[in-house]
């Protein structure tokens, strides 16, 4: 089979499996764990902090990308894998208009965010490795998808848009305006598995190089706001009519 083909191949199954891609990875972070908490042991707890805090950043810096894209999303375009709807339009405005997967990028950011959170160098760099081996073939799979689907205008929009760096002169404003609604209703969930990702990890880090299976005050505190906030956000969603977007 032709590499190309093969790499379709790989990219439709792992397409379909996108969601549990990550589990892949949890014998070597048990591995690392081992190793996890650096800063702690060896600089004190406000080193660790600092560095928490920089990690959170980092995964919300994702998160952001991801609120940007769901802010301006339009409701007819979607990915080879949709059954629900058909795909009737391309995007190519907005975080679109600068690189041709920022979905996949801010995806990126919070997966880097949570792997640096670990304090082990090896398992980020693997972490990163992995991330790139599987959406490099998904990638693949949803352009070919796109270039069947749209033609000359598909071509045309790749070739002047980069992949993942982005081009920032390309910019171009997108056709809806921005609705705080839609991120609201869209990324709550995200938001939550970025903070319990990092409470686990922090309590784990803990358990496997001290022994200590607690939750600490401040990681407590963060993790009850957030199911507050999500909470409050799924109860609009699914209950009443406030998050519903025409």
């Amino acid at each position: 089979m032709p590499l190309r083909e093969e790499l379709e191949r790989q990219g439709a199954w792992l397409l379909r499996r996108r969601s549990y891609l990550p589990l892949v990875m949890l014998p070597v972070l048990l591995l690392a764990l081992r190793d996890a908490a650096y800063l702690e042991r060896y600089l004190g707890r406000p080193a660790q902090l600092a560095w928490e805090a920089f990690c959170v950043l980092v995964s919300f810096f994702g998160l952001g990308i991801r609120c940007m894209i769901t802010g301006y999303a339009r409701s007819e375009t979607s990915g080879p894998d949709t059954k629900e709807r058909p795909v009737e339009a391309m995007n190519t405005t907005g975080m679109y208009s600068l690189v041709r997967h920022p979905l996949y990028a801010g995806n990126f950011f919070i997966l880097l965010g949570m792997a640096l959170f670990v304090e082990v160098w090896w398992f980020a760099l693997l972490s990163v490795m992995a991330y790139w081996m599987c959406y490099e073939r998904i990638i693949i799979v949803e352009e070919e998808f796109s270039r069947k689907k749209f033609g000359e205008p598909f071509v045309e929009w790749a070739s002047a848009t980069p992949l993942i760096i982005p081009k920032f002169e390309n910019w171009k404003t997108p056709e809806l305006p921005f609705s705080l609604k839609k991120i609201l209703a869209a990324e709550y969930d995200t938001f939550l598995l970025i903070i319990v990702t990092m409470a686990i990890l922090d309590v784990l880090g803990m358990a496997f190089t001290q022994g200590w299976w607690k939750l600490d005050k401040l990681w407590t505190v963060v993790l009850v706001d957030a199911f507050a906030i999500f909470l409050v956000l799924r109860i609009l969603r699914k209950k009443t009519s406030i998050m519903d977007v025409k």
